[in-house]
């Protein structure tokens, strides 16, 4: 009789550490346009197909393919293009900012811009939508002022949310944004409870939730899974798969599985991939998830195949786990280029226009700072008040924290 073999564990590793080639020969691309699109009253059982492939438009010559394309005018892509552009200058002026003192913590989109930008079009006033902090296009393309956002990333005088909250984890709740939490996997618990909310209320009302694919390993993205496919809840639940969980690669998160999108099969909600740098794909995507809840045919969970091009935040350094060449590597590309070779393929943009468009957009944001930064940032000028560290807490403030705030001169 043999001794047997010790046991061993699997540990996954990503294709390429820092020093190496990058080497995405295993990622498949379906070619754009050959995917289906199926009716919004299908069988989850029926488009099981969806979560092995990638909902592609866009080719790599520009042009729109297949059954998702033809769904946006040239004005709306154009408004979609300075979406994206303007959250890219936002992201490269907030990160100078923090470079300079003025804000502690900044983190960025870069790579990522149509994901909630494209997204956020395919919505309608009243919907919510529960993000994490890589979804700020969500605000933008909802025409949230800049000043505001950049207020709150200095916390200073006019932060809407009186310094009570990091940099960048904005709350707009007029603008169907639910306050960020750093706590990643309450966005899909948070989303599905209040879809449920608005469907027991009879409103017209649905909801999103957001969450990255490390977080897909959150005890919280099964509970939530189990309560929409119960209850049949009005919401699109989104994971950005960004190829990197801070600076764990998606595979360990992913398991062997081969896709995030198939988890979605054992809850019985139907699961669709989507190339997350295709502006045309993520909008049309959005819109067949937010018909279907609209109708009553239940949730959507969407994986946004993308990748963060920058680091997780300013406070992380990508070359000390991944390839400095693996960002150009990428084989979906940038999706700000790819929605600018589209326009100008279809004759409704141009090289010029776009140069004279990044440089109004780049005017419009440097006017935004200098307005936010004259009500202060966290090196110069004014700041919340102590007096307000209880407002908004109850209805009537207990005597003993009134006492206390007159103790301290406020």
């Amino acid at each position: 009789m043999t001794d047997p073999k010790p046991l061993s564990l699997r540990v996954p590793e990503p294709g390429c550490r820092p020093g190496g080639v990058p080497d995405f020969s295993d990622f498949v691309v379906p070619m754009a346009g050959e995917t289906r699109r199926p009716e919004i009253d299908t069988a989850p059982e029926d488009m099981r197909d969806m979560a092995f492939s990638i909902v592609r438009v866009l080719n790599r010559h520009g042009e729109a393919m297949g059954p998702w394309a033809g769904r946006l005018t040239p004005d709306e892509l154009r408004e979609g293009l300075r979406h994206m552009i303007t959250l890219r200058v936002f992201d490269e002026r907030m990160t100078n900012a923090q470079r300079q003192g003025k804000t502690s913590f900044y983190m960025q989109h870069l790579g990522e811009e149509a994901v909630s930008c494209a997204f956020r079009m395919a919505l309608e006033q009243g919907d919510m939508n529960f993000p994490t902090y890589r979804q700020a296009g969500l605000l933008i393309a909802g025409g949230y002022p800049l000043v505001d956002m950049m207020n709150q990333i200095y916390s200073n005088s006019a932060d809407p949310l009186k310094g009570r909250q990091l940099p960048i984890m904005y709350s707009a709740r007029d603008h169907g944004f639910f306050t960020i939490s750093g706590n990643l996997g309450t966005q899909y618990i948070q989303a599905v409870g209040w879809a449920m909310a608005s469907a027991i209320a009879g409103d017209t009302r649905i909801a999103a939730g957001w969450i990255g694919d490390g977080a897909t390993a959150e005890g919280d993205f099964h509970s939530a899974m189990v309560f929409a496919s119960t209850y049949n809840a009005p919401v699109i639940l989104n994971i950005v798969n960004n190829q990197w969980a801070i600076s764990t690669f998606q595979g360990m998160a992913r398991g062997a599985a081969v896709t995030f999108a198939e988890r979605g099969h054992g809850f019985g909600i139907p699961a669709i991939r989507v190339d997350g740098n295709d502006y045309l794909a993520v909008h049309a995507v959005a819109s067949w998830a937010a018909e279907r809840a609209r109708s009553g045919h239940g949730p959507t969970l969407i994986e946004h195949v993308t990748y963060r091009a920058g680091g997780h935040s300013t406070s992380d350094d990508p070359a000390a786990y991944r390839s400095k060449n693996e960002s150009a590597a990428w084989p979906l590309g940038d999706p700000i280029e790819r929605l600018k070779a589209h326009l100008i393929a279809i004759g409704e943009w141009s090289d010029e226009r776009h140069t004279q468009g990044t440089a109004e957009i780049a005017d419009r944001v440097r006017s935004a700072q200098r307005e936010a930064e004259a009500k202060g940032t966290l090196i110069d000028g004014s700041h919340p008040s102590p007096r307000s560290m209880f407002d908004d807490v109850y209805a009537e403030m207990p005597q003993h924290l009134v006492q206390q705030r007159q103790e301290g001169g406020y």
